[in-house]
């Protein structure tokens, strides 16, 4: 059983299927932790297009009950669609941290509508970072924990090889893509 029903994902109902959302603006909202919902319920609210693909994730709770919560895919991110009033009115919400233009439209519909057919056929989706040589990375867990680096180069696309500096010396370590993440400045795809 749910923990709460399932909200919409998209405003209004079948936005990405109407042809003139390729000539809107869109706008890249990066929410504050764990707001996605609430931004998107205010947005419904004051009628403003806006698009998060949430996915179904199923879990047992410790009394072994399995428990079924709707999370977005991409935590902390909402796409508003419309001109700088609808974008005023994200961002005056309070639940955005930084917002940014999308500059390739056509593209980016292109992607999220093939993104919400994978989820209403039910394929199992997991979100993958993308770590390229020359990013700037942090290690979250194992022994290299709170360590940061650049990455060098990738081995077999499951493999790195991260500098450390220190000392005005340089290692490297081996580590899997799933203990690091990136830091610095965010890139957004174009």
């Amino acid at each position: 059983m749910p923990i709460l029903a399932q909200e919409p994902d998209q405003f209004p109902e079948g936005m990405l299927d109407d042809p003139e959302v390729e000539s809107q603006s869109w706008w890249l909202m990066r929410t504050k932790s764990r707001q996605e919902k609430q931004l998107m319920r205010i947005l419904r609210a004051v009628g403003v297009s806006h698009y998060a693909p949430q996915i179904t994730q199923r879990y047992r709770s410790p009394s072994g009950r399995v428990r079924t919560s709707y999370v977005p895919l991409f935590g902390n991110y909402v796409f508003v669609c419309g001109d700088n009033e609808a974008r005023y009115e994200a961002v005056c919400t309070g639940y955005v941290i930084k917002h940014e233009e999308v500059i390739q439209v056509e593209r980016l519909v292109a992607d999220l509508r093939q993104i919400r057919d994978l989820i209403q056929f039910g394929a199992p989706l997991s979100v993958e970072e993308r770590l390229e040589p020359g990013q700037r990375v942090r290690v979250k867990n194992g022994s290299f924990a709170g360590y940061e680096g650049e990455v060098l180069r990738r081995d077999q696309e499951t493999r790195l090889i991260v500098s450390v500096h220190f000392m005005d010396h340089g290692v490297s370590v081996k580590l899997d893509d799933c203990q690091l993440e990136p830091i610095g400045s965010e890139t957004v795809a174009e």
